[in-house]
This record gives C-alpha cells, sequence and structure tokens, in this order.
C-alpha cells in the first residue's frame, strides 16, 4: 500500500510538471508568434479601431493551439456561443481553461475518490466553461426578448411618423436598452456599409436566434417585396409577442414548485448525511473503510447530480 501511494504521488508530482513545462512551452510560443505577427496585429488592430464588426479569424494567438482548432468543427459553434454571449473571452482562451479546468480536477479527486468517479468529475469541471457561456446567453436572450416588443412599438411610431426603415432602425438602436441596441446598432451598421438590408438582417437571425427576432425579420423582407403597411403589421407583432411572454411568465411561475422540489431533493441527501457525521461521527465511517465505501458514495453523488438536472428538464416546459 505505501508503494502505492508513493507511485501516485510522484505520477501526480509528473503530471503536475508536465501542464508547467506545457505552459511555460506555449508561453514562449506566444512571445515567439507575437514578434513574428506583429504586422498582422497591428492591421487586425486598425480594423477593431474603425469598427467592432470586424473579428480576428484566429481561434487564439498561439499557433500551434490555432491550428489545432481549426481541425474541429465545434469551435465554430463555440465562437458564435461566446458572441451570442457577449463575451470578450477567445475560442483558444476558453478551450485552455476546459482543458486545464477538467486535467486538475480529475488529479485532485483521483486520490480521494474511484478512478471512474474523477474522470467523471474532470469531464463536468471541463464542462462548466461552456455551461457558464450557456447561462449568460440564455439570460442574453431572455432580456432581448422582453424589451423586443417595445422596440418594435417605437419602430412602427418611427415609419407611422415618415421615417424610412433604415433610419428608424439607426434611431431606436440609439434610445433602447441592451442588448437590443447592441444588436440593432450592428444590423445598421452593417446595412449602411454597402452589405445591404438582406444580409444584415440575415445575420441578426444568426447572432439571435430566436422566433420574435425570425418574425420580424420575415415581416420586413416581405414588406419589401410586395409593399403594405409595415408599421401595423409590428404593432401586431408587438402585441403578439407580449401575450407570449405573459403565457411564458405564468409557465415559469408554475414550474418553480417543480425546481424548488428538486433543489430540495438534491440538498436533502447531503444535509442528512452532515448531520449524521456531526452528531455520529462512527455510524458513516464504515463508509471510508469499506473496500467499496468510495464508490458508493461517489455512484451517491453522481445520482444525485443526474437526478437534479432530470428533474430541472422536466420542469422545464417550452411555450
Amino acid at each position: 500500500m505505501l508503494i502505492l501511494s508513493i507511485l501516485a504521488f510522484f505520477v501526480v508530482i509528473f503530471l503536475l510538471a508536465s501542464i508547467t513545462v506545457t505552459v511555460a512551452w506555449m508561453a514562449f510560443l506566444k512571445t515567439t508568434a507575437e514578434e513574428s505577427d506583429a504586422a498582422r496585429r497591428d492591421r487586425e488592430a486598425v480594423e477593431n479601431e474603425a469598427s467592432s464588426l470586424f473579428r480576428p479569424d484566429r481561434f487564439s494567438t498561439l499557433n500551434f493551439w490555432d491550428s489545432l482548432l481549426e481541425r474541429f468543427d465545434f469551435v465554430n459553434i463555440l465562437e458564435a456561443r461566446l458572441a451570442q454571449a457577449e463575451l470578450d473571452s477567445s475560442v483558444g482562451r476558453v478551450t485552455l481553461a476546459m482543458l486545464f479546468g477538467g486535467t486538475i480536477t480529475m488529479l485532485i479527486l483521483w486520490n480521494f475518490v474511484p478512478g471512474w468517479a474523477a474522470i467523471l468529475g474532470g469531464v463536468l469541471a471541463a464542462l462548466a466553461p461552456y455551461g457558464y457561456i450557456l447561462r449568460k446567453r440564455d439570460k442574453r436572450f431572455q432580456k432581448f426578448r422582453e424589451n423586443f416588443p417595445d422596440v418594435l412599438d417605437s419602430l412602427s411610431r418611427a415609419l407611422r411618423a415618415g421615417y424610412p426603415l433604415s433610419a428608424a432602425v439607426e434611431m431606436i438602436s440609439t434610445e433602447t436598452l441592451p442588448p437590443v441596441s447592441v444588436e440593432m446598432r450592428k444590423t445598421s451598421a452593417e446595412a449602411n456599409l454597402g452589405m445591404g438590408w438582406p444580409r444584415a438582417l440575415e445575420n441578426l437571425a444568426a447572432r439571435v436566434p430566436l422566433l420574435e427576432v425570425n418574425l420580424f425579420i420575415a415581416a420586413v423582407q416581405l414588406h419589401a417585396r410586395t409593399g403594405g403597411k409595415l408599421s401595423e403589421v409590428l404593432s401586431g407583432l408587438a402585441e403578439n409577442m407580449r401575450e407570449a411572454i405573459a403565457l411564458q411568465g405564468e409557465v415559469r411561475a408554475l414550474a418553480a414548485h417543480g425546481k424548488l422540489t428538486g433543489v430540495i431533493l438534491t440538498a436533502l441527501p447531503i444535509v442528512i448525511s452532515g448531520m449524521m457525521l456531526y452528531f455520529s461521527p462512527g455510524y458513516l465511517q464504515i463508509l471510508f473503510h469499506y473496500p467499496y465505501g468510495k464508490t458508493l458514495i461517489a455512484a451517491a453523488v453522481a445520482c444525485l447530480v443526474l437526478a437534479h438536472f432530470v428533474i430541472r428538464k422536466i420542469v422545464d416546459i417550452k411555450v
């Protein structure tokens, strides 16, 4: 047993040393890349200062990491999620954080839990940054959905007052709150820079993939082909969106009981175990000394986490 502990200790030290050497080597490569690509960075800086619509083509400032990420398709999805969440982190930085976070968590858990549990914990830790990105994205989309009907009303009033669509969109982009103002400003800038309104609206639908935005774009495109009173169509869309938002609020209120039940059922076994360890420490000590005790504890924690996500998925009703 002592020999196994010593071997495990040296393995952990070797892995930590390997990670340190890798980070140092990547820092050296980053410095070399910065010196060799100075002209390219200057050109990108000028473009970024001229317009915030241009984004760097590279996924990472590290050449070898950038070339590796280009081989996978998921990095494009991750880049789109970062843009939709309005986060400044690059794809390379996020993927490195996921890699190092998962590796370090797995190494820490390896000496306390079974191997499969350590690997599972490392995978969950690696997915934590992506979960944070999705959370920020959902919050931003929810805020966009709540403010969008008021924007459509303002746009409808501007059209009734005689403003053309381009001037009306530019006007409401300066008067509304983010994130709607940010997306409308980008759309107006793209259309005015020569991209054209059809392409600018398609980019808006790609940046904000919501049903409300798709309905707005369909109404504008239909009006451009057939004509008609776009202001009345936008007013009707705004009213229908408000009714849908009110219905979604009622559904969330009804589902709140199920979410609270899931939280209580997840936390209750942990609280009871903590109380038993405090008041009767010897009662649960058998799990730590029994050969399969740690495996049972890890399996119980994994089942609790899985059950929590299953309950949240059940009560997450889409309207």
